[in-house]
């Protein structure tokens, strides 16, 4: 049962946009199919051929009710209206990599002429095993017990079915993700509340997108449906962005590199990028929940060599192995990138965005129409 917990004022979801946009086709996974032979069997080639395609898909019938997701929303609404002198005492070392707690708005420049900044705010919450602080501000720690249900529920509802599923797809014992992704062991998964703070028209008609193309860093990560339409992906077959459509009662879930490195890119880590909305929703203020999802911090991330599927298709070797540069851990992986993401830096400068963040992987520029600056080192 849900953890009783303070009262939170209402969320209210604005309005979806009523502009013609060009849509992805993506497929729903319906967990309410998942616990016998033959049901998973069915989902685990649909989760496959859904990953291999499109990157993107939503899942529905994951037994977490709307309300508890609404009262998650209202409490990242009240934690962002804190004062930004009380957020900021929960900044934690940014330069160095380090990421739970606070993410101010305004550190990375997207105008040089105007000097026009990014307004995105991010507050990440550790896991409750033991091997994190929680220090937290209020309402956060006033709902914490609430919070760690939730994310604790996220992990076995949603995330440990995807994982057997994923395990089967690829002809491995049906816990051999889960057995790498235990919430009790250490690993750097996170909820998130996450906040873009509304542009001007003129402001936005300086910026090529709110958040470049780029991959996550982990395995899943799971995105709850909030109506303001910004995000878009990068279909793996023909290379086009199209929008990502709201769609009620479902997460939005991604694969992300740590699988695409343990299967030698059989699994595609998604690019997808956070774009100005539809005019009719420039107006608002944008919140996002998420979650996160990492192996464990010591497992290698070398291509699995026991899937007869990878071996079968050839999926042998992934980028640090067919260089022959050394194989990271997951730890090292993700303050890696962290380090690099949440470098202050001019948004669009090309040296950064191209930048060798460990021997054997070089970053990209997934955007053709990102208008890249040099900058001077």
């Amino acid at each position: 049962m849900p953890v009783p917990a303070p009262e939170l004022g209402s969320y209210k979801f604005v309005e979806e946009t009523k502009e013609n946009l060009d849509w992805a086709e993506l497929v729903t996974l319906d967990l309410s199919k998942y616990g016998t032979p033959e049901g998973n069997k069915e989902l685990a080639q649909f989760l496959i051929k859904a990953l291999r395609e499109k990157g993107f898909f939503y899942v529905k019938n994951f037994n977490i009710s709307q309300d508890r997701v609404n009262r998650q929303f209202s409490l990242g609404k009240e934690f962002y209206e804190l004062p930004l002198e009380e957020k900021l005492k929960y900044v934690p070392d940014l330069d160095n990599g380090k990421f739970n707690g606070y993410t101010p708005a305004g550190r990375y420049l997207i105008d040089s002429t105007s000097g026009l900044r990014d307004r995105t705010e991010i507050y990440n919450i550790p896991k409750f095993n033991g091997h994190f602080p929680h220090n937290h501000p209020s309402p956060v720690k006033e709902s914490l017990a609430e919070v760690e249900e939730f994310a604790r529920s996220l992990h076995s509802e949603v995330l440990d079915p995807l994982h057997v599923l994923l395990a089967i797809a690829l002809e491995l014992p049906e816990d051999y993700f889960t057995n790498i992704h235990k919430y009790e062991v250490k690993s750097e998964d996170h909820l998130r509340y996450m906040k873009y703070s509304r542009y001007s028209p003129e402001e936005n008609a300086k910026m090529t997108h709110w958040v470049p193309g780029h991959t996550d860093l982990g395995s899943f990560t799971l995105l709850f449906r909030q109506p303001v339409a910004a995000l878009q992906i990068k279909d793996h077959t023909t290379g086009e962005w199209k929008w990502v459509k709201p769609q009620d009662g479902t997460l939005t879930v991604n694969a992300c590199d740590a699988l695409s490195l343990l299967t030698g890119g059989y699994v595609k880590s998604t690019i997808h990028r956070v774009t100005t909305p539809p005019k009719d929703q420039q107006h608002v203020d944008r919140l996002g929940l998420l979650y996160f999802s990492r192996p464990h911090n010591d497992v290698k991330l070398a291509t699995i060599q026991d899937s007869p599927v990878l071996q079968r298709e050839g999926y042998t070797q992934n980028e640090f192995e067919a260089s022959g540069n050394p194989v990271p851990t997951m730890e090292e992986w993700t303050f890696a990138k962290q380090k690099w993401q949440r470098t202050q830096k001019v948004f669009f400068d090309k040296n950064h965005l191209t930048a060798t963040i460990l021997p054997g992987f070089k970053e990209k520029i997934y955007d053709d129409d990102v208008r890249t600056v040099e900058v001077a080192a």
